[in-house]
């Protein structure tokens, strides 16, 4: 079966140029808010946390935005599309874990720091270590969350532009990362959330419309569509049960337990989500917008069941891996689909506004990404590090911006590679090492007096160590066809997560260090952190 004119046709011609624009359009309203907010931007206190002006709906919306990714919207589509119920799966981690953010994380946050998660942690241990610490942790995350976003946007944009050589998706993700850097070194954190909040608008939106199509072409019957999705996947009522991906061996039932873990306990570690709780004026305003997010992206991912299912009652599997074998394009072919079909003018303004809307997914996501990264370096470890306090806010402003060219010069590098790769589970890999190093580390410091440096250095650097080594030695870098090097076989650790072995470590060594360290933990600095984090009573 020929599938390139499947493709190829919807997105030839004057499709091509509508689809083109549309993508034009988008970054270049985008970019000129970035620019108006950049003119905004002041001081640290603009650059970092948007001057702390916005309202918990607002900050929530910006939350949503930023949590939705690429992941959400083309990894877990294409995850239910390809594996039914098993796809499903990650929707719900990726949900329940705001309950974690929101109960234990969110408002003690907000309280105790300023800009950065190293901030809390310096408040009462020895300033240097603990923020080099914190500072390498967060870029390593970042990292491993920008690459799930580069992937996103090379499948999407090779598929829209008809681009076959090895050599143009390469350019794809550089375009990318230039964008972002764009983003970010101009607009800061304003800039970032403007959009952000745009394209939590436009994704709910455009999301709304393909759900209500599927429901509409299926007369509003769930039970039609499931048996549709069903039958066309060719796994018949295997495609509707617990199994088909985690459940046929041991080593996949284990591996589904550990990504479940590293879903709901990674997202209260993760940077670019810890980092909006600083953009609210009150504590308050901090619990209020996770409450709006819960409900945003809980609306949401609902709807991935109709772009998923739907993807698989109306398209069939060799034509959504055929660009892409993750299915990360398995949305847009949908909007294509439902829209009339490849070559008709319905489907081919679908496929450029769902398209446009996941571009500015990405987009908005990897600033936030990279403005976590490169705060967190300048903030933690150029000023308070290297510069021992010294910097002028002028100075650490431009550290940041610099940070940003290079944290998104090693992206745009290592997205090349993983270009192939599900971007659901490169975010998984993401949320399996903020929840080893940085959710521990965070919550000793918050609610354990006896917590010293040396546990948090063991708990961060055990963690994030432990994580990293385990993805490189796993099948989600080699060893598979779907890996990032399929010629190699070095997967000598069997689970394609590590949060399961990573994840009790990093709560180990953080209780080991603190237990075998010479250090006193200071009681008043403790007390005073307990009150700070639980009342609001000093916070910026």
């Amino acid at each position: 079966m020929n599938l390139t004119p499947h493709l190829a046709a919807g997105a030839a011609g004057e499709h091509r140029t509508l689809i083109v624009t549309l993508f034009a359009v988008f970054v270049a309203a985008t970019l000129g808010l970035t620019v108006w907010a950049g003119r905004q931007t002041k001081g640290t206190d603009d650059f970092y946390a948007g001057g702390r002006q916005f309202s918990g709906f607002q900050n929530g919306l910006a939350i949503s935005g930023d949590y939705m990714s690429a992941a959400s919207f083309l990894g877990i589509a294409g995850a239910i599309a390809l594996f039914g119920y098993d796809g499903f799966l990650y929707s719900i981690g990726f949900l329940v874990a705001w309950l974690v953010a929101l109960l234990l994380v969110a408002e003690p946050l907000r309280n105790s720091g300023r800009f950065t998660m190293g901030d809390v942690l310096a408040y009462r241990m020895r300033q240097r270590p603990v923020r080099t610490a914190a500072g390498t942790s967060t870029i390593v995350v970042s990292i491993f969350y920008l690459l799930a976003q580069m992937a996103g946007a090379g499948a999407l944009v090779t598929l829209l532009l008809g681009i076959t050589s090895e050599t143009g998706k390469i350019l794809v993700v550089v375009l990318v990362g230039i964008v972002m850097i764009l983003y970010v070194t101009i607009g800061g954190m304003k800039g970032t959330t403007w959009v952000q909040m745009i394209k939590a608008v436009l994704l709910i939106a455009g999301t709304l419309l393909i759900t209500f199509l599927v429901a509409w072409k299926f007369h509003f019957n769930p039970s039609a569509l499931l048996g549709a999705a069903a039958e066309n996947s060719g796994k018949g009522s295997a495609f509707l049960e617990p199994g088909l991906k985690y459940g046929a061996t041991a080593t996949s039932k284990i591996d589904f337990i550990s990504l479940g873990l590293a879903l709901v306990l990674g997202t209260a570690g993760l940077p670019h989500i810890l980092i909006r709780f600083y953009t609210v004026p009150t504590a308050k305003a901090a619990r209020k917008s996770v409450n709006w997010a819960i409900g945003i992206i809980g609306v949401f991912y609902l709807m991935t069941l109709a772009l998923g299912f739907g993807a698989a009652a109306l398209l069939k599997p060799g034509v959504i891996t055929h660009d892409n074998k993750a299915g990360n394009t398995a949305a847009p072919l949908l909007a294509q689909e439902i829209g009339g079909g490849a070559g008709s003018t319905g489907g081919a303004v679908l496929l450029a506004v769902i398209s446009a809307v996941a571009f500015a997914t990405i987009l908005a996501v990897v600033a936030g990404l990279t403005l976590a990264s490169s705060s967190s370096f300048a903030h933690d470890i150029y000023v308070n590090v290297l510069r021992k306090g010294q910097a002028t806010e002028k100075e650490e402003v431009g550290a940041a911006r610099w940070a940003t060219v290079g944290i998104g010069a090693v992206a745009i590098v290592l997205g090349v590679f993983a270009r192939s790769l599900n971007v659901a589970g490169l975010v998984a890999l993401a949320f399996a090492v903020a929840a080893s190093a940085n959710l521990p580390t965070l919550l000793y410091s918050l609610f354990w007096k006896r917590f010293t440096t040396q546990g948090a250095l063991w708990s961060i650097y055990g963690g994030l160590f432990a994580s990293v080594l385990l993805v490189l030695f796993s099948p989600v870098v080699s060893g598979k066809e779907t890996s990032m090097f399929p010629g190699a076989h070095f997967a000598v650790f069997p689970l394609e997560n590590p949060g399961l072995i990573s994840i009790p470590l990093g709560f180990l060594l953080g209780w080991l260090g603190s237990l075998l360290s010479k250090e006193q933990p200071d009681a008043a600095k403790y007390a005073e952190l307990e009150v700070r984090s639980l009342t609001g009573t000093g916070a910026h």
